[in-house]
């Protein structure tokens, strides 16, 4: 397989679906499931699996964008020969810069369908809450928003330091936009395609895409809804997110969108019958 090589592309607070933003009469016709992975060589085949067998299953036809992001280990071989077993797996490299936020990009560009969600490479997410997202997207929703800190939410083994960092941060972004999502930070969300391109240009390199998306795309007027879904931590590997190399990162992607918000006089705002 040759490698495939990626170009990043660098409201109010409407939680019902209008009738513009509902499905087609045929629906949404391909999940596209996005994966950054970095040196994930222990659990990306297992996640890749466990997806597949779930979207089949479900009989949602769908396609496993991976992308490896410079990964020092054995990711990429790990995908090439996957393959073989996933007729819908599409793994791709990030060449460079890298970065969470730059894969998760790269991802989304090589991404054909009309509704993509964003997973992790280590298995923490669960397949049954991707299909659950599908099903609510063409219920008419623009974005699905999974929350772990909800009824029905689950995080067992969450670590307990970075457990109250994410509360405090969630908090404040809560009350900043006054919203009614609590898990803003999580990247396990779902975006119908029209989400993806009218929330560009994406700004984050690293782990504040996880805010940037969905804030902007409240902001700017796509309809959405909050699920809870579950999370488990992972088996192996590393975690790749630094709580202390992030904080001012997610703060400056935060405000930038709430001066957005408040400031931009609607340029960005979806149109209504669009």
């Amino acid at each position: 397989m040759s490698e495939d090589s990626c170009e990043a592309d660098a409201s109010r607070n409407r939680t019902t679906p209008t009738p513009d933003s509902r499905a087609s009469a045929d629906g949404l016709r391909l999940y596209s499931i996005v994966i950054p992975a970095r040196d994930e060589e222990a659990c990306v085949a297992e996640t890749a699996r466990s997806i597949f067998a779930a979207l089949t299953a479900a009989g949602i036809p769908h396609q496993i964008v991976v992308v490896d992001d410079g990964s020092r280990d054995a990711t990429w071989a790990v995908l090439q020969a996957l393959c073989a077993e996933i007729p819908t797996l599409k793994p791709v490299q990030n060449p460079g810069p890298h970065g969470f936020g730059r894969a998760i990009a790269c991802g989304l560009g090589h991404a054909d369908g009309d509704a993509v969600a964003i997973m992790m490479a280590d298995a923490s997410d669960a397949p049954a809450d991707a299909v659950m997202y599908w099903r609510k997207l063409n219920g008419g929703f623009d974005c699905v928003f999974g929350s772990r800190f909800v009824k029905g939410g689950r995080a067992p083994d969450y670590p307990w330091l970075k457990l109250r960092v994410n509360r405090l941060a969630n908090l404040f972004i809560k009350l900043l936009f006054a919203i009614r999502l609590n898990d803003t930070t999580n990247a396990f969300k779902a975006y119908r395609r029209e989400v993806i391109e009218g929330v560009k240009p994406i700004l984050s390199p690293h782990f504040n895409i996880t805010v940037e998306l969905p804030l902007k795309a409240i902001v700017r007027g796509y309809s959405w809804t909050v699920t809870p879904i579950g999370w488990r931590n992972r088996k192996s590997g590393e975690s790749k997110l630094k709580i202390k190399e992030m904080g001012s990162r997610y703060l400056f992607i935060v405000l930038y969108v709430w001066l957005e918000k408040y400031f931009s006089r609607g340029d960005y705002k979806r149109k209504e019958g669009r």
